[in-house]
């Protein structure tokens, strides 16, 4: 393909188990599942990090968080290969979620229009970051008020704290920041006159928390049996204290809307766990008709449509809730691309791979250089049909403290076909999970005694890339836990 547009469609916080196609049967994507069927699905996917701004950070630069130095959602960083496409001669847009820091900052693109976090309050714990974005200015434009944590919970108390994040849209669904988001994107393309070849990105909010479909979309899963793994005392207990700050940060803090609890019923995570799956189908209708308008725009014969999310949702698992965690609920996304007449159709890898492995990807594609002091190898070739998926099927990620992740210093994931082990700096704790027997991560093998040798060759061997070294590398200073909502 000469000089191809490239579409990046990126989620905020999906789960690899929420698409059809995938082999989620209670899921309604129909968009999605065409794209798996026509197209290359990466099945084992995992970030660099389980926190938004660390994930893109690694992503829009093609290395590990250490090497870029952003490990929490308040530190800023600019993409780099994206200037890389303008100064080839790409038309770079944004729309939607990228979460840039500074927010307006521009990170080689010719265009943004920012749309950020849907719970995002502009006064208390962010009134020195406090910025109106295309989102916002719509919401006061039609004298609507943004739903918030503190909006939400001055309603209703109660309903609040029982809904674990989980609400209906109930104003003009055009104006869900998921429909906005997609909406825009539509009218952009269809108003681009342009001779020059297209990098477009786009940003939906969603389906990260609150999980806020609208009720028509919400209907269709209210008697959706989506599965809800089991969690007991016996495996919080066994988990690492660092998990158990988080948990009890989760509960205390009002993270995003949602106001988390010990253990919730089923019957809770259920109720929860279809107004996510709701809020991804409201994204895949939108990802349909963004397809049809590049379909009559003429752009399809000559692109690439690249489909992904920043980190996955725990959504109860292991009792956690939204990321912080190296489970792989949290570290598996979606990654599918999808170029009809040009790449294989069907076609399915399963080789672990690293989501940053889509920055050299996309250059790959678009005919540029690969810099040599990338850490992410090009998914390219194995696309083409060329050669295997690169790598040797090791992935990792990353994680430091910051104003949510409380309890450890520094943690990192090394992860194998048979084996993770996740090392907390400093800590006498960690995980330790025989993949092949337990693929759930239920048991954490850290302190068995048959296990010994093996865990202390993997902690030897994460020694060896330096992490002590990496953690003195962060930049910035360790922010405090926000302040609890007022009562």
């Amino acid at each position: 393909m000469a000089q191809p547009n490239i579409i990046l469609i990126m989620t905020d916080q999906q789960r690899f188990d929420s698409i059809a196609g995938l082999g989620a049967d209670w899921m309604h994507t129909p968009t999605l599942d065409r794209l798996v069927r026509e197209g290359v699905s990466f099945n084992n996917c995992f970030v660099n990090s389980p926190v938004c701004v660390t994930s893109r950070a690694s992503l829009f630069t093609g290395k590990y968080p250490h090497k870029v130095g952003a490990f929490s959602n308040f530190q800023p960083w600019e993409p780099t290969w994206v200037q890389l496409l303008a100064d080839e001669g790409y038309h770079c847009a944004n729309i939607g979620k990228m979460h840039i820091n500074p927010y307006h900052a521009m990170g080689g693109f010719h265009q943004r229009f920012v749309v950020e976090n849907k719970d995002r309050p502009l006064f208390l714990d962010e009134h020195e970051r406090a910025f109106y974005d295309e989102w916002d200015k719509a919401l006061k434009s039609h004298k609507i008020e943004k739903p918030s944590r503190y909006s939400r919970f001055s309603q209703n108390p109660e309903e609040y704290k029982s809904a674990l994040g989980s609400f209906l849209w109930e104003e003009d669904e055009d104006l869900h920041s998921d429909f906005f988001v997609g909406n825009n994107a539509i009218w952009w393309l269809q108003d681009r006159v342009a001779d020059s070849p297209l990098f477009l990105q786009i940003g939906f909010p969603g389906p990260h928390p609150p999980y806020d479909p609208s009720p028509q979309f919400y209907e269709m899963y209210e008697s959706a049996n989506i599965p809800v793994p089991p969690v007991t005392e016996a495996e919080l207990q066994a988990q690492p204290k660092a998990q158990k700050i988080l948990r009890e940060n989760m509960i205390e803090f009002n993270f995003d809307s949602v106001q988390w609890k010990h253990l919730p019923s089923e019957e809770e995570l259920l109720r929860m766990r279809r107004h996510y799956a709701a809020n991804v189908s409201m994204i895949d209708q939108k990802v349909g008709e963004i397809i049809e308008t590049l379909d009559t725009k003429g752009y399809l014969d000559n692109t690439i449509i690249i489909f992904t999310s920043d980190h996955a949702d725990a959504l109860g698992d292991h009792g956690h809730i939204q990321k912080w965690t190296m489970y792989d609920s949290v570290l598996r996304v979606p990654l599918i691309v999808w170029a009809p007449g040009h790449l294989k159709e069907s076609f399915e890898i399963d080789t672990p791979i690293e989501l940053m492995d889509v920055a050299p990807t996309i250059l790959e594609a678009a005919g540029l250089d690969i810099p040599d002091d990338w850490d992410a190898e090009s998914l390219w070739p194995c696309l083409s049909g060329d050669a295997d998926a690169p790598g040797d099927g090791v992935v990792y990620s990353e994680l430091a403290r910051d104003h949510i992740q409380t309890g450890a210093e520094f943690i990192v994931m090394r992860r194998d076909c048979n084996w993770k082990i996740v090392w907390y700096l400093n800590e006498d704790d960690g995980e330790l999970y025989n993949l092949q027997s337990d693929p759930a991560e239920v048991h954490n093998l850290w302190f068995n005694e048959d296990h010994t040798d093996l865990r202390d060759k993997l902690v030897d061997e994460l020694r060896d890339r330096a992490i002590s070294g990496m953690a003195n590398s962060r930049q910035g200073q360790i922010l405090k836990p926000q302040q609890p909502m007022p009562t």
